[in-house]
């Protein structure tokens, strides 16, 4: 079974891309501030909360993406070691969409319904068992899954992915293993998860659950 969410693109690229930031600092250590604007997009556009995207969601632009990143960059900002904990992206992003309601009700602005989101830890000492189970259920009610990679044994495959933020956004299940879709640097990879849980490392990283109510 394969199941992958309507990402977006973004002028032919794969969701946003971190590396497009004109700030020095954004460019080489805004990977958290830029899953949050790609979660931010994506809910605008899937699941009807375009109060969280202050640009035209209907027509995106590198142009408009880079001003988001700004704008999300106090929230969620870079710092020395990173956005190395789930619980520092939840605060952040948490004030980030309570800031950005206040401002719509300051405004009169009734864009769309309030936005209620849940979020949760879910951290890398859990089992794969456990990741899988997750991964299945968040992207099968619609969900991007923002994750964070520290420290991997396998510094080849996933060079690309360490001590760095991106989302997952599909998965096809081979019974024994699970394929995870990845979405960052507005590209896409596929890994196995059993391979991209295994870390091997003491500092692990781990998901976020998204989801509303």
């Amino acid at each position: 079974m394969k199941k992958e969410l309507k990402y977006f693109t973004i002028e032919g690229s794969f969701g946003g891309n971190q590396e497009w930031f004109t700030n020095l600092i954004m460019n080489m250590g805004g990977c958290a501030a830029a899953t949050a604007c790609d979660c931010c997009i994506y809910l605008a556009l899937r699941k009807g909360m375009e109060s969280l995207y202050p640009y035209f969601v209907h027509e995106l632009t590198k142009k408009d993406y880079i001003a988001f990143s700004q704008r999300m960059k106090p929230y969620i900002r870079p710092r020395i070691g990173g956005v190395k904990k789930l619980s520092w992206f939840i605060e952040g992003f948490e004030k980030y969409i309570r800031d950005t309601e206040n401002e719509n009700i300051s405004k009169n602005v009734d864009r769309n319904k309030s936005v209620s989101i849940n979020m949760e830890e879910f951290s890398g000492e859990k089992s794969y068992q456990e990741a899988r189970k997750l991964v299945l259920s968040q992207i099968d009610a619609g969900y991007p899954i923002p994750c964070l990679l520290l420290r991997h044994k396998n510094t080849e495959t996933f060079k690309d992915y360490i001590w760095h933020w991106f989302l997952l956004v599909g998965y096809e299940d081979k019974g024994d293993d699970l394929l995870v879709k990845t979405a960052t640097y507005g590209e896409s990879d596929t890994f196995s998860l059993k391979e991209l849980w295994d870390t091997g490392c003491e500092e692990k990283g781990g998901m976020i659950r998204l989801g509303t109510g």
